[in-house]
Order: structure tokens, then sequence, then C-alpha cells
């Protein structure tokens, strides 16, 4: 029994250095993605000035896509690393995350007013994208078939979001989610929709090697970063005990929402409450229809069966709720923001290991 201790000291001292490096690679894999990302947006938005590309169109989509590098790289990696759990997780997670953790704290700060016509339009399209990802997911495979179809219905989406802001009779209808996800970046940024006033850019200024040094080691970023989260994801799962498809969901989902979390608080800390829920049915678009089809297509997955039978249904209820609280009177307030959030503190009781 004695002679056991040494040994069983030993494992556990094991154990635990490989709990502290799981937990470091998740950490650093989080970091360098936002890091990554940032670079990533930076450059390529910087190269399609030079190019003459319009703002609007840069914005819906370089950027639009770009602070979705975090979701899709993790998505795509997990996905070829055999980790549907987190693959899929990741998405579903993040939607569900952006509706009950990070609108209804930005609610909670300030009221979001609401636009009628932008959530006839938009609410509804983020509640039929949400429904197709629950019908598709019960065929327990996100197949290439299904990738054509998603990649498809979002270049139509983009290209109804560009119309919708151009032509001026359609622009009366208010902004469409794609360009208030851009307008929430420049929130934070002086981005491209802003230069559209400007009569020399920052692109002009660097001059054309800088931009491209910027996007593409932002893009090595985001890929080492992505490496870097999915390993330490997997290693925490199965160190704890934990199912992939549980901290895809939480963990790896709060996580790579980070640049939406950071850009809507601060649309709503400026009284943007407009501009906060854009950016969240945005973002919620693109996670289904781009991220979820870029990972078709490039790494079909299988859809756990915990995930199609219970967290999809979240998944589409946070969207019901959502458009719920913001048809009555046109407005989140604070009560309704503080029924979102406990929504999801409720959510990740019911998901968490007891």
């Amino acid at each position: 029994m004695f002679a056991n201790r040494p040994g069983a000291a030993a494992a556990l001292a094991e154990n635990g250095e490989n709990h502290v490096t799981d937990i470091g690679l998740l950490l650093g894999g989080l970091v360098l993605l936002v890091i990554g990302g940032e670079f990533l947006v930076r450059g390529a938005v910087a190269i399609a000035e030079r190019f003459g590309m319009s703002p609007l169109l840069i914005g819906l989509t370089l950027v639009g896509f770009g602070t979705s590098t975090p979701e899709l790289v993790t998505s795509v990696q997990a996905a070829m690393a055999g980790s549907p759990g987190i693959a899929v997780g990741n998405i579903v997670g993040s939607n569900i995350a952006n509706i009950l953790l990070i609108l209804g704290l930005s609610a909670i700060i300030t009221p979001v007013a609401v636009q009628s016509n932008a959530l006839r339009r938009d609410g509804v399209v983020v509640i039929l994208t949400a429904l197709l990802f629950v019908l598709v997911s019960y065929t327990y495979t996100l197949d290439r078939v299904a990738g054509v179809i998603f990649v498809g219905l979002l270049a139509a989406y983009i290209y109804y979001a560009y119309r919708q802001e151009t032509v001026p009779a359609a622009a009366s209808d208010g902004h469409t989610s794609a360009f208030e996800k851009a307008e929430a970046y420049d929130e934070l940024h002086d981005g491209p929709i802003r230069h559209q006033t400007e009569t020399k850019s920052w692109a002009d200024k660097l001059g054309p090697v800088v931009p491209l040094i910027m996007a593409l080691g932002g893009l090595a970023i985001v890929v080492l970063g992505g490496k870097l989260l999915v390993d330490g994801a997997i290693g925490i799962a199965r160190s704890y005990g934990m199912s992939e498809a549980v901290i895809g969901l939480t963990i790896v989902a709060v996580g790579t929402s980070m640049p939406e979390f950071v850009t809507s608080v601060v649309a709503a800390i400026r009284k943007h409450g407009d501009v906060a829920l854009g950016n969240i049915m945005g973002s919620n678009i693109y996670n289904i229809l781009g991220i979820g089809g870029v990972t078709a297509l490039l790494s079909p997955t299988e859809v756990p069966a915990e995930i199609a039978n219970f967290d999809n249904l979240v998944m589409l209820a946070a969207c019901a709720a959502m458009f719920a609280f913001a048809w009555s009177g046109y407005r989140i307030n604070r009560t309704e923001g503080a029924a979102l959030l406990s929504g999801y503190i409720a959510y990740i009781y019911v998901l968490l290991p007891k």
C-alpha cells in the first residue's frame, strides 16, 4: 500500500500539470484568436480599400465575416480534429450566448430601441436560419449539401443587405443587421464605414506591403489560436470527465464570442442599443449560414444527438424570446434584459455536471 503512494502522488501531480497545460492552451488560444482576428480584419480592410472596394461592401463582407473568424476557425479545426461536439457546440452555444448573455447584459446597461421594419426583416431571418439549422441537425450530419445551401443563403442575404443599404427607398426601412454588425465594429475602431467621409483612409497611408503582412500574419495567428483552443478544450473535457459538447457550448462558445461581447456592450454604454441588437442578429445569421456552411463544406461533421435534441431547441427558444421582447413596444427594457440573462444562467446550470 505504502509502496504505491509515490506512484499515485506522481500520477496526481501529472494530472494537475495536464489540467494547467490544457487551461493554458485554451486561454492562450482565445487570446491569439482575438489578436489574430483583429490583424486579419484590419489588413484585409486596408487591402480592399486600396483596390477601391466600397466601404459599405467592405463592412458587409470583410468586417462581417472577419469578426466571426474566431468561431469559424475553431469550428473548422474542431471538425477536422474529429470533435463534432466542439465544432457544432461552438456555433449553437455562440448563438445562445449572443442573445441570452450579451443582448441581455446590453439591455440591462441601456434599454434597446428596436425599429419595427428592421425587426420584421432581420428578426425573422434570425428565426428562420435557426429553424433551418434545427431541421438540418435532425439528420445528425452537416454535410456538403447543407454547406452549399448555407453559404448560398448567406451570399443572398449579403446581396440583399447591400441593395437595402444602397437603394434610397429600401434604406428607409432601417439598416440591416449585416450593416449594424459592421457598425458595431466601427464603434471600437475607425473602421471602413467611417471612411466614407474621409479624403484619405489609413490604408492609403500604410502602403501596399504592411496591410498584406497584417492580413497574412493575422490569419496565421488565428489558425494557431484555433488549434491551441481546440487542443485545450479537448484536454479539459477528457480531464474533467465532461463531454466535448458541453465544453463547446460553454467555454469555447463564450470565448469565441468575445468580439461580439465587447462591441455590443460598448455600443450599449454609448447609448446605441439598436447597434447592439443589430450586431447580435447579424452575428447569429453569420454563425449559422457562414460558419456552419463553411465548416460543412471543408469538413462535414456529425451533429451530436444531445445538441440536436436539446441545445438547438434552446437556441430556437432564445431567438423567439428576443423577437417577442423586441416586438412588445419595440424595445428591450432592463427587466427583459434581466430575464434573458437569467435564462442564460439557468441554461449553464443545466449543462454543467452536478
